[in-house]
């Protein structure tokens, strides 16, 4: 069984403003984390394939690419007010776009069984034609489309389990009846979208599941909205391939949320999902890297879910013990509310 790590070293070389959560760092934690355990010596590791601005364009529309572009090569500049454009941001994004192609497309192919897409910067946020939430282009969204297109897939689920709503990945799959989107996120929380009743239109519509999460949810309510509502899901959709958009930001230490996730709790959600997967589809997962801004939390995240993807065992740095959480009554309430509307398509 073979399991991939993708990346590149331009996404190193990305740098916003001084104090900005999203830098170069996050990268760093991450490997110098996994090059701790043995499992570095063991994983296939990939150096990406850059994305082309055509390819780019198979999910976004040229004026976006081409704004981005002409902004980094003329020194960069602000897109909004937390999202920036440096001289290094189109090979950077162009590199976390070609690495999660490649990844997904190794699971895909058959090449690989999993694989993981560990790259900056992220992308769930940035829509056809709009960058936004530190998102320049949406690398989980090209890749998704292009598998479809290239293998023929007509059931893909793409599960974001980010603290933040992937309104561009919703944006561009809404209408798409081969992908069924499953977003658990904080409710009331950036970027304002993500409500339950989003269902999808068109040829998609039922395709969009969002899962609005009460803050200070932690292990045990995700584990929850996981068996009752996720892997039913896939148990009916029973996709031919499962893509992550694995933001970590839902944990406990991370700034930029108010979840009471810990590491562990990441690490069950991989291995839920994976389990799933081997009923679904033969195992068949990939995962691109989102959100998460506390590095040690991020690096020990990252790690809990490659060991649940891989079945290699990986010693967390920075184990914390469960904190207390969202009362499991309203968790449950929001399951069942949830099943509700998801009634209309799914036998939840």
């Amino acid at each position: 069984m073979t399991h991939l790590l993708v990346s590149h070293p331009a996404c190193a070389r990305d740098v916003n403003p001084i104090g900005h959560p999203e830098r170069p760092q996050r990268l760093e934690a991450i490997t110098r984390m996994l090059q701790r355990t043995e499992l570095w010596e063991r994983l296939p590791r990939e150096e990406a394939v850059p994305a082309a601005a055509d390819a780019l364009r198979a999910v976004h529309a040229s004026r976006h690419v081409e704004h981005v572009r002409r902004l980094s090569e003329r020194g960069g500049g602000a897109i909004d007010l937390d999202t920036f454009v440096g001289p290094h941001s189109w090979e950077a994004a162009a590199a976390a776009a070609g690495a999660a192609v490649q990844a997904v497309d190794a699971v895909a192919s058959g090449r690989a069984q999993t694989a993981f897409s560990l790259t900056r910067p992220p992308g769930h946020h940035a829509s056809r034609d709009v960058a936004m939430g530190f998102c320049l282009f949406n690398n989980v969204a090209l890749a998704t489309h292009l598998a479809a297109d290239r293998y023929g897939l007509e059931r893909i689920l793409l599960l974001d389990w980010d603290v933040h709503h992937g309104n561009g990945t919703q944006d561009i799959f809404y209408r798409d009846g081969r992908v069924t989107f499953v977003s658990l996120h904080q409710e009331h929380w950036f970027p304002g979208t993500g409500f339950a009743d989003e269902t999808g239109e068109g040829a998609g519509e039922g395709r969009t599941l969002n899962i609005p999460v009460p803050p200070e949810t932690g292990n045990e309510g995700y584990r929850t909205l996981f068996e009752e509502i996720v892997i039913p899901l896939g148990d009916q959709w029973r996709p031919q391939l499962v893509v992550v958009s694995a933001g970590y930001d839902a944990h406990i230490d991370d700034p930029l949320g108010a979840m009471h996730v810990t590491a562990a709790g990441f690490g069950t959600m991989a291995h839920l999902v994976m389990e799933g997967a081997k009923r679904w589809c033969g195992g068949r997962v990939a995962a691109v890297l989102e959100g998460g801004y506390y590095l040690a939390a991020l690096a020990d995240s990252v790690a809990a879910t490659i060991e649940s993807m891989t079945g290699e065992p990986v010693p967390l740095a920075n184990a914390s013990s469960p904190p207390r959480e969202t009362p499991y009554a309203a968790i449950r309430a929001r399951a069942k509310e949830i099943r509700s509307i998801a009634g209309q398509y799914w036998n939840l």
